[in-house]
């Protein structure tokens, strides 16, 4: 009986040891492979100018479900590095996409471009579609929604403080100040609204295929409009069987088949 109470206290330490001892180790496994670690990695394989093992490291990093402007950034440095056209323009665009303001983006986004062999020109704004897009990127989406949220918010609560209110003056005040909060709740509305409806009809690309030629009806019976190369930023704008309709900056329009893009939306 003694014999058998020592080897049971024994098999409990036992599996309590081995437990603990699982439990660190797939601590310590977590750890090593955690997006900061891998992001890290990343800095500093890239710091030791080895490119090809950084963009390693950033892919593990957007494997775990990993999305920020930095990371984007910092692929688009690697793969501009190792001479990849594509690759590097479609993650400086990621990146801007999350942060549109940062120069540093702006500025290497441009000089990757520049390896490109088509030189589109972009369509001049309007006054009134320039001051749009400025008002439209002050903020992001999410927070136009929260600015809309807050001034119906703040409408509810003024407006109930004029009806409670007895004296004249406040009553007024109040009023206007309610009229003020709708005007703002109606203005942030209609931006968000349309900040969502541009995002959800426009959809946007970056053009993987070497060369690829444009043409004019989504048969090869029409007649090539122009010719394209990797790296070229489209937007997709319909779609028939395995042709493609699509618009680059300048204006100019086209039909393209069987060709190598990835969306920015993915």
């Amino acid at each position: 009986m003694r014999k058998e109470m020592i080897f049971n206290l024994f098999s409990r330490r036992f599996r309590s040891l081995f437990v603990g001892f699982i439990m660190i180790h797939f601590l310590t496994v977590s750890a090593q492979n955690s997006p900061e670690k891998l992001f890290k990695d990343g800095n500093t394989a890239y710091n030791e100018g080895d490119f090809t093992k950084a963009v390693s490291f950033y892919k593990q990093t957007l494997e775990m479900g990993q999305h920020s402007a930095p990371l984007y950034f910092n692929l688009g440095n690697s793969y501009y590095r190792l001479n990849n056209v594509a690759e590097s323009i479609y993650y400086f665009e990621k990146a801007k996409q999350l942060d549109p303001d940062n120069a540093d983006i702006r500025i290497n986004s441009a000089f990757a471009q520049n390896m490109t062999l088509d030189a589109i020109e972009a369509i001049p704004k309007s006054q009134l579609a320039q001051i749009q897009q400025s008002v439209f990127s002050l903020f992001s989406l999410a927070t136009w929604s929260r600015i809309t949220l807050l001034w119906i918010w703040l409408f509810v609560v003024v407006f109930i403080a004029y009806l409670f209110l007895k004296t004249t003056e406040w009553k007024r005040f109040f009023f206007f100040i309610s009229l003020l909060c709708l005007f703002l709740f109606v203005s942030s509305f209609a931006i968000s609204f349309s900040i969502n409806q541009q995002q959800e009809n426009t959809q946007f690309a970056i053009l993987f295929s070497n060369k690829i030629d444009i043409w004019s009806e989504p048969n090869q019976r029409g007649e090539i409009q122009f010719t394209l190369h990797e790296g070229t930023k489209i937007q997709l704008l319909e779609s028939l069987d395995e042709w493609n309709k699509i618009r680059i900056a300048n204006g100019s329009e086209g039909w393209i088949k069987n060709a190598e893009f990835r969306s920015l939306k993915d």
